[in-house]
């Protein structure tokens, strides 16, 4: 990749000691061999809501913290579950992606947590990842399980608002992030088997056609959560490499963003008063990281 230019993010935020859990088996470790089993968290899932606070995700032990501007971590809310992708919507509430319930509803304030869609009719999912929302209303989301080059099942749904389902993509090798273009006539998917973001155009009957590789990348584990900004670029999380990308609509780079801190740069999202900074989270560390970029964030539509 060439005729991008290098960026050094800043640490914005560290999970604090008290919340970081030692010595705890962590789901988010497959047991390969010379890996331990454990975790202090892994931070997924950001997300920026009305009230000007950043949300992240940790998925093994079933939390969301609330980070202020000024970068102070709070525990948001604490439920049996394991959250991964998340939205907030206008009035406050999540939308979140979890690998055991399925798509849920949060409720910051009182603590609620509802089931939105836990399975496809009678089948239940095999661990949901990320997803966005249409300004209509509908709901993309993707299910990753352990799909791979090897079993390449994994599926990319949309739900309506009228809570009917549809299955748009189910021949996928590990589906993580997913971002619509700004005239919503196109989806963008994270392949992270596949080292590649897929770009699937939609179609008036609400399927999606010509589904094609959009952007190939090299090394690390491939791309992880995606944001795209007012001119159609994606910014990509290189998981495993500790980078995040940013392209043109057109799919050339124009940006590499490195992690000081680690490699397991999972997640991103837009945010600050003019949406030109990229959020990050660096799971390895238990970071939030922070860098600007030229071009804002799409604003929220829904």
């Amino acid at each position: 990749m060439a005729g991008y230019r290098t960026v050094r993010a800043e640490v914005f935020a560290t999970l604090p000691e008290a919340f970081r859990r030692k010595g705890v088996p962590s789901s988010r470790r497959a047991g390969q061999r010379g890996q331990p089993r454990e975790a202090h968290s892994f931070l997924e899932g950001p997300a920026f809501g009305p009230d000007g606070n950043l949300y992240v995700a940790d998925i093994p032990f079933g939390r969301i913290f609330r980070v202020t501007p000024g970068g102070q971590v709070e525990l948001a809310v604490q439920y049996e579950g394991e959250p991964t992708g998340m939205k907030i919507l206008a009035n406050g509430l999540a939308r979140v992606t979890d690998q055991l319930r399925g798509l849920i509803q949060i409720d910051f304030k009182t603590g609620e947590v509802a089931a939105v869609a836990p399975r496809r009719y009678a089948e239940g999912y095999r661990g949901l990842n990320d997803l966005c929302i249409g300004q209509s209303g509908e709901v993309y989301f993707t299910e990753t399980g352990f799909s791979d080059m090897s079993d390449p099942t994994g599926r990319v749904y949309r739900l309506d608002p009228d809570m009917t389902q549809h299955v748009l993509i189910r021949n996928g090798p590990g589906p993580n992030g997913v971002v619509l273009s700004p005239d919503e006539n196109t989806l963008y998917v994270g392949m992270t088997r596949a080292n590649s973001i897929w770009r699937c155009p939609l179609m008036v009957d609400g399927g999606s056609t010509k589904v094609s590789a959009f952007i190939t990348l090299s090394g690390g584990q491939g791309p992880d959560g995606i944001a795209i900004d007012e001119s159609g670029g994606l910014a990509v999380a290189h998981v495993g490499l500790g980078v995040v990308w940013v392209f043109d609509a057109k799919g050339e780079p124009v940006l590499r963003i490195e992690s000081p801190v680690g490699d397991l740069t999972t997640n991103l999202a837009f945010g600050g008063p003019d949406r030109r900074t990229l959020f990050i989270t660096e799971a390895h560390s238990g970071s939030i990281l922070a860098a600007r970029v030229d071009i804002p964030g799409l604003a929220r539509r829904w």
